[in-house]
């Protein structure tokens, strides 16, 4: 393939505009069901009361927002457990079979749920369970398809497309919530859910229509833990990469609104379901827009200033959206914490499909997804107890500040991550392919 000039240049390139679409209908019912878990396990703890004996003294906690940081965990404990296997095996065997059935997997953990949920046998349990099985599921998906994108295009166009993908999941965030936020308010979540499984026959057809055809650097190179730890030992020698992992991990644990969303439009803001539903698109809409200039570009001038100085502000925006108290004010500042993390992401996942050789693509993206998926998900469990114990406000703006400050520390620690452009590319793929070998 040659490089392909023009803006959107990536959708010039058959196998990646089949994915592409197939990937946009399938990440709408994945967000429809991500708002939908959230507030299925609210509803089923609202009004229960937690108390629990502290040095003698009882204390009453907020169940609800427990409930919503356990969903956080039943998301977490399958990456930890199945991303280092997931990354080998992107590796290993064919990334296209791998995603083809992973994908028909969670659309079949989707479907048990809806079938629970009209069945009315949905308990707290069974949300979380099946909220693992499909967490686990994305331990394996992720990995695959995170490195088969440098497949479909050349190096040239990786930017693009990963700005592309990136419009697709704020595009899909906006659609998604709105349309979870109406069926929640009219019918059973159970459709939600349905929906949801229907939504990965795309994905899964796009991916059964490509050419795609794995590169020998790609298919079998063994797996097992020697591969595991291969990985491993390039991530922590790839300083540059490593850095931009805990990054992404410390600015996610700590800043966690969206896991609080529904108790700021229920209880702070008094909206509901539908305005529950609306206040998710705000930071869709921020990345949107971000994600729109990023893709006009060919690339990004003083990368590593621009990522450190986009996470910062996501922290500042974390810090004014939990002190802000009506609905306007929520809804600009979520849309600017979406919009900051957009430039962030970008960035970050860019420079290590590019610094990575594709060799080792799906173990460096398991290892990071380790990073990207637990920061988030170990933050909604995080928020959730500072938020039963102290309120919502102070766990929001608690985080945000802890954001900014931990920016602050990887910027010292790590001045070539903050030092990094297309000017200095050339030297840190010397100094990564040296922590390959």
């Amino acid at each position: 393939m040659s490089p392909s000039p023009g803006r959107f240049a990536a959708l010039q390139h058959r196998d990646y505009r089949l994915v592409w679409g197939g990937n946009f209908v399938s990440v709408i019912g994945t967000q429809m069901q991500f708002v939908a878990i959230n507030w299925h396990v609210y509803k089923l703890l609202e009004g229960t009361a937690l108390s629990i004996n502290l040095l003698g003294r009882q204390v009453s906690l907020n169940a609800e927002a427990l409930g919503l940081g356990g969903v956080g965990l039943a998301r977490i404990i399958p990456i930890f457990f199945f991303a280092l296997v997931g990354g080998a095996m992107a590796d290993v065997v064919n990334r296209r079979k791998l995603l083809i059935l992973t994908n028909s997997a969670a659309a079949g953990f989707a479907a048990v749920l809806a079938v629970l949920s009209f069945q009315q046998r949905d308990t707290v349990w069974v949300v979380y369970l099946l909220t693992a099985a499909g967490a686990a599921t994305s331990a394996f998906s992720s990995p695959a398809f995170q490195s088969i994108v440098p497949n479909l295009v050349p190096a040239s166009d990786l930017t693009n497309a990963i700005s592309l993908n990136s419009i697709v999941r704020q595009v899909a965030t906006i659609v998604g919530p709105v349309m979870a936020g109406l069926l929640l308010a009219k019918t059973n979540v159970g459709w939600v859910y349905a929906l949801n499984a229907l939504s990965f026959v795309a994905i899964v057809a796009a991916l059964a229509l490509i050419h795609y055809r794995a590169g020998p650097a790609a298919i079998g190179t063994g797996l097992g833990l020697s591969a595991i730890l291969e990985g491993w030992r390039f991530v922590r020698g790839a300083r540059i990469i490593w850095g931009s992992m805990l990054l992404d991990f410390f600015a996610t644990l700590f800043s966690s609104a969206r896991t609080m969303l529904p108790l700021v439009a229920d209880q702070i803001l008094g909206m509901g379901a539908g305005g529950y539903g609306l206040l998710t698109t705000a930071d869709a809409i921020g990345s949107l827009i971000a994600g729109l200039l990023v893709s006009l570009r060919r690339d990004i001038y003083r990368q590593g200033t621009v990522l450190l100085g986009s996470v910062a502000l996501y922290g500042v925006f974390t810090v004014l959206f939990g002190l802000s108290g009506t609905f306007a004010a929520s809804y600009l500042f979520f849309a600017l914490i979406g919009a900051s993390d957009t430039v962030s992401t970008i960035i970050r996942q860019t420079l290590r499909q590019t610094l990575t050789p594709d060799r080792l693509r799906g173990r460096m993206t398991g290892i990071n997804q380790i990073f990207f998926m637990g920061g988030p998900q170990l933050g909604e469990l995080e928020a959730g107890m500072v938020a039963a114990a102290f309120g919502v406000p102070f766990a929001i703006i608690s985080g945000g500040i802890a954001t900014v400050a931990l920016t602050g520390y990887i910027a010292w620690r790590y001045p070539r991550l903050r030092r990094y452009n297309s000017a200095t590319m050339a030297e840190e793929s010397a100094a990564v392919a040296a922590a390959g070998t």
